[in-house]
C-alpha cells in the first residue's frame, strides 16, 4: 500500500477535485464534512485499503481525524494533476473494528 501514498500526497498538494458523489456524502446533515477535514485526512491520514484494480483507476481508502477528533474515511484516486475525492464519510461503528481500520464481516 505504501507505493500509492506518495502519489496521493503529491496529487493532493496540487489540487483536490471533489466528485459529485463525494459532495453529496460530505454534505449530508449527519456528516457535514468540510473540505479542510478531507485535506487533513489525505495529507496526514493512514491508507488502510488499496484498490489497485479499481475500474475507475487505482484508488485507496484513507482513515484520518476530522474536527473534534471524529474519524473520517476518504476514498480517493491520484490522477497526476489532481487528487480525485471519490467519497468521504464518517465510518459506522457496526461496520468497522474499534479503530475503524478493518471491516467487520457482513
Amino acid at each position: 500500500m505504501s507505493e500509492i501514498a506518495p502519489l496521493v500526497k503529491a496529487a493532493a498538494r496540487k489540487m483536490l477535485l471533489f466528485l459529485p458523489h463525494a459532495v453529496r456524502q460530505m454534505s449530508r446533515p449527519d456528516r457535514m464534512i468540510s473540505v479542510q477535514e478531507v485535506r487533513r485526512v489525505v495529507l496526514r491520514g493512514e491508507i488502510i485499503e488499496d484498490y489497485p484494480e479499481d475500474a475507475r483507476g487505482r484508488s485507496c481508502l484513507i482513515l484520518g481525524t476530522g474536527e473534534a477528533g471524529r474519524k473520517i474515511h476518504v476514498v480517493c484516486a491520484p490522477r497526476g494533476e489532481y487528487l480525485a475525492i471519490i467519497t468521504a464519510y464518517v465510518p459506522e461503528r457496526d461496520e468497522w473494528d474499534s479503530g475503524f481500520r478493518i471491516r467487520r464481516p457482513s
